[in-house]
């Protein structure tokens, strides 16, 4: 069976009603390798870990389906992105990721793909990759559509749409959202100050939300489970949360009050971990979050492949069941989306509140006296 026909099947699933069982072809990338193309193509055996690593990892192109032609071979449907790779021996080389498929070798430049990745064919080349890969690409769409409706919405309320008479449409939507953050998310953590931070606050709801949902799309990349994003989005965080810092939160951690001498300095080098521990802990949580949802539908997908290459029939009386665990785990991944935008949105604000919380005196607050006239 082929290992890329596993995608329209995902395509169909993800589509939620529109399954198809496409026909499973033998990879025909070439006629007897290694033997002159006297003797046939051995059949490539199915590959789940191949098909996973392949949907979450990075890639030059987006790929949607493959299919067996009438020539009886492989074609793919694919939109190459372009490649973009720089070499302090070869300088700068600019071309589409199709001519690696298309060039007889697979070789362009002086440069192969091999597992997503593009490495010189000499040795002694170094080379950097800065291509505009489906990561690249697909967080810049996610980016110029959050920027578009952010911008569509902020022209309305100066018509004074939504403010005089009700909101409608995408308004409508977004102000609800926008509205739970504030009140939510910003107002409980950061008191008096949420309005300082509720831009970054929403900023970072809604990118990751898109990007979620994007996600899901059938062909699209992953952004959202991949570390380079959360990472840097955890960076961004503990660059908020150090410059946002005062005096009293220091304070605590390298002087907890109440605590016996004896236990301070292993309460202090806790509470310093701490501050690296809790972006740490918004990078991981979002990336095997959105990580783990994409692995198990494409395990429950490769159940009727696996079950397929032991006997046909094994395949077709698994895949009823296999497509209605993916349909359902697709239902839990729309919410996995919304929910962990908030979580992320929810520490980052639990965080800063820490941060800039003030220190509490008790003789401010003392009751004043009821007088009774």
């Amino acid at each position: 069976m082929s290992v890329r026909a596993v995608k329209p099947l995902l395509v169909a699933v993800f589509s939620l009603g529109m399954f198809l069982f496409s026909n499973v072809s033998i990879a025909n990338d070439g006629e007897g390798e290694g033997n002159g193309g006297n003797e046939p193509a051995k059949e490539k055996k199915f590959n789940a870990s191949e098909v996973i690593f392949g949907h979450v990892l990075d890639a030059h192109e987006f790929h949607f389906m493959s299919y067996e032609g009438s020539d009886g071979k492989e074609h793919e449907v694919v939109i190459p992105l372009p490649v973009i790779l720089y070499s302090p021996q070869k300088g700068f080389s600019l071309f589409m990721s199709s001519k690696f498929h298309e060039a007889a070798n697979h070789e362009v430049n002086g440069y192969k793909l091999v597992e997503g990745k593009v490495v010189p064919v000499e040795a002694g080349v170094k080379v950097y990759d800065i291509s505009l890969s489906r990561n690249v690409i697909q967080m810049l769409l996610a980016l110029t559509i959050f920027v578009w409706i952010m911008l569509s919405i902020a022209k309305r309320y100066k018509r004074k749409e939504g403010v005089i008479s009700a909101p409608k449409g995408k308004q409508n939507l977004f102000e609800v959202l926008i509205i739970f953050i504030r009140d939510e998310v910003g107002k409980p953590n950061l008191g008096d100050k949420v309005d300082r931070y509720l831009p970054f606050l929403l900023t970072v709801f809604f990118f990751i939300l898109i990007n979620n949902v994007f996600g899901l799309i059938p062909g699209s990349a992953n952004v959202t489970g991949n570390i380079a994003f959360t990472t840097l989005l955890g960076l961004v965080s503990f660059v908020v949360i150090l410059f946002s810092s005062n005096k009293h939160y220091w304070g605590h951690i390298f002087n907890p009050p109440g605590v016996p001498g004896f236990v301070k300095p292993i309460l202090v080098l806790i509470e310093f971990l701490s501050v690296f521990i809790k972006p740490f802990a918004l990078i991981i949580r979002l990336f095997a979050n959105m990580v783990a949802g994409h692995i198990i539908i494409i395990c429950l997908i490769s159940l009727i492949f696996i079950f397929g290459e032991l006997k046909p029939v094994a395949g077709w009386l698994a895949s009823p069941v296999a497509v209605a665990f993916t349909i359902f785990i697709y239902f839990i991944e729309i919410l996995v989306a919304f929910l962990q935008a908030y979580i992320f949105t929810m520490l980052s604000a639990v965080f800063i509140g820490q941060a800039v919380e003030e220190p509490y005196h008790h003789d401010q607050h003392h009751e004043q006296p009821i007088t009774i006239q």
